[in-house]
């Protein structure tokens, strides 16, 4: 019973107001409305610390740093005054605020004085039955993550990426957890390569099919080479932004694994490692995917350009054959008064036949050479 009443009252809010240019910080509100703060908890010895009422992240700062541990506060596409408050409560960076409330960042890692900053693109896999010129193969989001000494705090952006799972996962496993705000950045960044690998294995499906009925000669019989071109192209984009993801990640995590970091647990360090061989198979792949894929758009191309030169042929090929009856029909065809046979019985019937006989002998020819 006295933990519960010591515990009522750390949590229990007191008016502090923090002065910051000409306006003042109210502690007692939380810093982020409902909507934006996901979850907020305060992990202990690999555990999370139960209270009876959600806590604020003030509250949450203030148990940590009297009583131990490390807070992790989840939030979801704030704005800037949602999160200017948590901002100023742990001192991160103004940069690295901006960055974090306007999204759209390359994956990357930065450090400050007393924080990592990190930034993660999520991919995830859109199920379509059909892949056409219009599909969307991947969707993306982002993750970012800043790191301290006592605090681990997520800003999610995207429909996808939602770490609610994690986050219980790594509940489950306190002896992890107990290793602090790192284990949670390295809980997180596999997390997103490990999608990584899920997208890429669906991907690389997509691509077998295109490139099955590309080179396929059993076609969608009447339909013209080079009709996939748009499929293609549009696969190729979503591959691109599959790379955009993969590739800028890749050296962050060298550095997660290989540069010592007073932030990094260094038991944690060594999980970074598999992380990083992971994400450079992945990027491997990516950019297998994008030289494949330059291929068969190279190849579904030079098919069109062969079916045309085939229609071209066959449309000389009758030309030619149409040109003998045209020129028989245009001599007899002119009016004068002593032409050869043109009184003579046999004229008509005679001069059919060889005009039938002289097409039949070019259409062989042209058949035998391949043009028809």
């Amino acid at each position: 019973m006295s933990m519960i009443r010591d515990l009522r009252a750390v949590v229990r809010p007191s008016r502090v107001s923090l002065r910051k240019d000409s306006g003042t910080y109210d502690a007692t509100r939380s810093p982020a409305t409902p909507s934006a703060v996901v979850d907020c908890a305060v992990y202990r010895d690999g555990r999370r610390v139960e209270t009876e009422t959600p806590l604020t992240p003030h509250e949450a700062v203030r148990l940590v740093r009297r009583d131990g541990g490390f807070v992790w506060i989840g939030l979801h596409e704030p704005t800037e005054a949602e999160f200017s408050g948590i901002a100023s409560e742990f001192g991160l960076h103004p940069l690295a605020v901006e960055d974090a409330v306007q999204a759209h960042q390359r994956p990357k890692l930065e450090r400050y004085d007393d924080s990592l900053f990190t930034v993660f693109k999520t991919i995830h896999y859109v199920e379509h039955g059909q892949l056409d010129a219009n599909s969307e193969v991947v969707e993306s989001g982002e993750v970012m993550c800043f790191t301290g000494r006592d605090f681990f705090i997520t800003v999610r952006h995207g429909g996808q990426g939602s770490l609610r799972a994690l986050r219980h996962r790594l509940q489950d496993d306190p002896e992890l957890l107990a290793k602090g705000p790192s284990a949670v950045l390295h809980a997180i960044a596999d997390h997103v390569v490990d999608g990584y690998i899920a997208v890429a294995d669906a991907v690389q499906d997509d691509i077998d099919e295109v490139e099955i009925e590309v080179f396929s000669p059993g076609r969608r019989k009447g339909t013209p080479r080079g009709t996939d071109a748009g499929r293609i192209y549009q696969l190729k984009r979503e591959v691109l932004e599959f790379k955009r993801a993969v590739s800028p990640l890749l050296r962050p995590m060298q550095l997660l694994s290989e540069r010592p970091m007073r932030l990094v647990d260094p038991d944690i360090q060594k999980y970074f490692r598999d992380v990083a061989d992971h994400l450079a198979r992945v990027q491997e792949q990516v950019i297998g995917f994008d030289e494949l894929l330059n291929s068969i758009l190279q190849a579904n191309l030079a098919q069109a350009s062969v079916a045309q030169n085939e229609d071209m042929r066959k449309i000389t090929s009758w030309a030619a054959i149409i040109a003998v009856p045209t020129m028989v029909c245009g001599v007899y065809g002119m009016n004068f008064d002593h032409m050869p046979e043109l009184h003579w019985r046999y004229g008509y019937p005679v001069i059919m036949g060889i005009t039938v006989t002289i097409c039949l002998g070019i259409h062989r020819t042209l058949k035998r050479n391949g043009w028809l």
